[in-house]
């Protein structure tokens, strides 16, 4: 069904996981052989030259991250994967664990001789347990063929890779909590700088990349930059991207795609079109902490720049969708209510704040607010968005102020009638 080129699902099978001898078969490990002839300096431009950016939600530009890290610097240092999946809609990088875990491997070790860090941590969160055995397994079998461990393929480079299971918060996902909670302490994000760059994991230089982005580095390195810019559709776009669609849709899968597809082609052709023949009302693009798009942005291209420009985000690209008989209120409510829970507690904006918007939705849910508490939720997020100490509230007003610019009017309705209109359909 999907015509487009398959890159880190070419060798996915339902229910299946790939070993070894097979992911060597499709060409794994070329990818690591290939970074091996060359120097560290001239595989992190190969990966900076190919525009491959962050595919964990921030799409930062992950050859200009690995520049920033002192390669030469004696002493200890990291690299960590961040594979602490836990915003509602997004559960891409299981799948990929799931389906091909080698790929990470290879990842890891290609990152690991271009930044010269000879240990890695695979960090995942704690109900991945089917991920981490399939990764553990892949780890062994890779010291097994000499790709990890002491001297990997005669190249006098030496790289061992760990698998940490996370006890599981949404804030471990921010890159400092997660070093935090990988050292065994309360995992709050850390004041930056210093970047983890200069000051990580037990304090030296560490490199943290999502599952995803580390993946597609050996595809990069065994195929080139060039290639790598041709698999988008969209004129400044590189790469595919897995897409996991959930919500009112007939099918409900992961999806691997170019980036710059269509937002109408990702929910009518390959999620089947919204379900029981309703209409589309809106959607999360990227994941729980991404605006709303609706109706009117079905035909906007599915890549960073251009989801920026109708003020969204592709975030992590899980895409959940909601149908006419939705109510807007409700959802944001839901979300909102996953981030007052999931905040550690560190900063007020997002300790009390988060807590205050919870409030203010369940009132005009439940038919108590009045246009003064409208007021109020409109100044709620004017005073978070930009003040809190790490992304999360900052994530968190993404649907909240959506919902302000895109359904207002529904608020109002809710507010006019004394409870949700939507109740009971």
């Amino acid at each position: 069904m999907n015509a487009y080129p398959q890159v880190l699902f070419k060798n996915r099978r339902p229910g299946e996981t790939v070993l070894l001898s097979e992911y060597e078969k499709a060409g794994g490990y070329q990818g690591l052989r290939t970074a091996l002839k060359m120097s560290p300096e001239e595989v992190s431009t190969q990966v900076k030259n190919s525009g491959l950016r962050g595919r964990g939600g921030a799409g930062f530009p992950t050859g200009i991250k690995w520049s920033f890290f002192p390669v030469d610097q004696p002493g200890e240092k990291y690299l960590v994967c961040n594979g602490d999946e836990m915003e509602p809609g997004t559960y891409k990088d299981r799948q990929l664990l799931l389906a091909d875990p080698h790929q990470l491997v290879e990842g890891m070790a290609i990152a690991a001789y271009a930044l010269q860090t000879p240990v890695g941590y695979v960090f995942l969160r704690y109900a991945y347990e089917d991920c981490s055995l399939r990764v553990e397994r892949a780890i062994e079998e890779a010291i097994d063929a000499g790709y990890l461990g002491k001297n990997i393929l005669g190249s006098g480079f030496d790289v061992e890779l760990h698998v940490h299971r996370s006890a599981g918060r949404y804030i471990l996902g921010e890159e400092t909590s997660l070093l935090n909670g990988l050292e065994g302490r309360r995992p709050v994000p850390r004041s930056k700088p210093p970047f983890p760059a200069r000051s990580g994991l037990f304090g030296r230089p560490t490199n943290v990349n999502n599952v995803e982005t580390l993946a597609t580095v050996p595809h990069i390195l065994t195929n080139g930059p060039v290639w790598f810019h041709t698999l988008a559709l969209s004129p400044d776009g590189v790469g595919t991207k897995l897409f996991g669609l959930s919500g009112h849709l007939n099918r409900t899968e992961c999806f691997e795609l170019p980036l710059g597809i269509t937002l109408r082609e990702v929910v009518e052709d390959f999620g089947g079109g919204v379900r029981g023949g309703h209409k589309f009302k809106a959607c999360l693009p990227g994941g729980a902490s991404t605006p709303y798009l609706t109706a009117e942005h079905l035909d906007v291209m599915m890549d960073f720049d251009p989801l920026e420009v109708v003020n969204s985000r592709l975030g992590t690209a899980g895409v959940t969708v909601f149908d006419e008989h939705t109510c807007m209120v409700a959802v944001t409510r839901n979300l909102n209510h996953f981030f007052a829970r999931e905040s550690c507690g560190w900063c007020t904006p997002c300790r009390d704040g988060l807590a205050t918007v919870s409030w203010l939705l369940d009132r005009i849910e439940f038919g108590q607010a009045t246009m003064d508490d409208l007021a109020m939720l409109k100044d709620q997020v004017r005073n978070i968005k930009g003040r809190s100490f790490c992304a999360l509230a900052e994530g968190a007003m993404g649907p909240v102020e959506a919902l302000l610019r895109l359904f207002e009017d529904e608020i109002k309705d809710h507010i006019k009638r004394g409870g949700c209109p939507f109740a009971g359909k």
